[in-house]
């Protein structure tokens, strides 16, 4: 995965221009009325993030993955199940942006077209390995690969039901997200519950002799 460059002045500058977001866009625009208001040089808009506004989207991304982090370590969770644990981290990352949902939603919007289409899988994939790694996952095997896949669809829909959740402390989305946690959850048991039975099958190439006529 390629690492994502850190400034305090990109951090400053992509969280002055959430307030211009709603009404211009993630767009040049934006960055730039955002550097003003960070007290840097608009003009340096193209040094700070080369990559333009899909870039900006990313350090927004990241900086709101490490709000997740540091909060979720303020916590006590060491004594949750695995299960509470993801769900407390992926709300805890919804938490840090809910005050700008309609940056999300243009967002998504934007990662979503072709060109972006590198900047949203790295966005989304360092998400999801830092909800990982923030509830403790410290696997290095295949299972690593497949955790984050299936968290990522999760986390993905999560985010699209959220965007138009208008609940109480985004009740129905905790909800929403239970559901979906149970069912990830619910297929090693199921692995688990296969392999038992097919354990006790008879062996089908001895029956196969069994059945064959004698020659």
């Amino acid at each position: 995965m390629v690492e994502i460059e850190r400034s305090a002045e990109r951090d400053a500058a992509v969280t002055a221009a959430l307030v211009h977001v709603p009404l211009d866009g993630w767009s040049r625009r934006a960055l730039r009325a955002g550097l003003a208001d960070a007290g840097l040089d608009p003009r340096e808009l193209d040094l700070l993030f080369p990559g333009g506004p899909a870039e900006a989207i990313e350090v927004w991304c990241d900086l709101a993955d490490r709000r997740m982090a540091e909060a979720l370590a303020a916590e006590d969770v060491a004594g949750m199940k695995l299960r509470a644990r993801v769900a407390r981290a992926v709300m805890g990352r919804l938490e840090a942006v809910r005050g700008n949902k309609e940056a999300v939603g243009r967002a998504v919007a934007l990662l979503a077209l072709p060109q972006n289409a590198a900047a949203g899988a790295r966005t989304a994939f360092r998400t999801v390995d830092a909800i990982w790694r923030a509830v403790g996952d410290r696997s290095a095997d295949f299972s690593w690969y497949t955790k984050r896949a299936s968290l990522g669809a999760i986390y993905g829909a999560t985010v699209l039901y959220w965007l138009n959740d208008d609940s109480d402390d985004d009740a129905r989305t905790a909800a929403f997200l239970d559901r979906r946690i149970e069912g990830l959850m619910a297929i090693p048991k199921a692995r688990a519950r296969l392999r038992e039975a097919a354990g006790k099958l008879p062996d089908p190439r001895a029956l196969f002799r069994r059945l064959r006529p004698a020659g």
